[in-house]
């Protein structure tokens, strides 16, 4: 393990990860808010947005998938350290982090049963910044009217929507931002 791999974690946990878990919990729960995140400082390709994600919502039982672009030996050590999260394949991910190409397809990752819509993945869809990426108006549980985001996919987007109670949930990170995008919100073209 390298010695990187030791430091990037909350200097001081209890505090940094009540706040981070609410602006997680916000930003899911208000489909189309960004919310601003820090403590963490997780090696490159991974921003501080992911690092926190992963922070306040993995551990040791909780099954993590690095997509090819960020599956590197550095990451994995940091992972591995602070979370001790089991590094898996796709099929049996709870989380998956990397890039939306590389998260490709997004149907090959678990969206849960009729009996347990639980038991799917959150995709965590690292972009260079939420601006990015085609505007799509959001509908659902969470937003009063309409709300706006910046998608890389509506196609794929709308047909994860579609199998709605099943599906996966995604949050969509730049830098030190963060977007939730849960499986029951509809997604449109503007």
């Amino acid at each position: 393990m390298a010695v990187d791999a030791l430091t990037g974690g909350f200097a001081d946990a209890p505090v940094e990860s009540a706040r981070a878990f609410r602006a997680v919990m916000q930003a899911l729960a208000r489909p189309g808010r960004i919310e601003t995140v820090t403590g963490a400082a997780p090696p490159a390709p991974m921003s501080v947005a992911a690092g926190v994600l992963l922070l306040v919502l993995a551990d040791g039982t909780t099954p993590v998938h690095l997509a090819p672009s960020h599956d590197l030996p550095g990451l994995r050590d940091w992972l591995t350290f602070h979370c001790g999260c089991p590094l898996v394949a796709p099929e049996q991910a709870v989380f998956a982090v990397g890039t939306w190409p590389a998260l490709q397809p997004i149907t090959r990752f678990p969206v849960g049963t009729p009996e347990y819509p639980d038991r799917s993945t959150t995709l965590i869809v690292e972009r260079p910044d939420l601006m990015l990426g085609t505007p799509a108006l959001l509908t659902g549980p969470g937003i009063r009217g309409e709300a706006g985001l910046h998608l890389p996919d509506l196609a794929a987007l709308s047909a994860n929507h579609a199998q709605f109670p099943l599906g996966c949930d995604l949050f969509f990170t730049a830098g030190d931002r963060l977007a939730g995008l849960p499986r029951s919100t509809k997604v449109e073209a503007l």
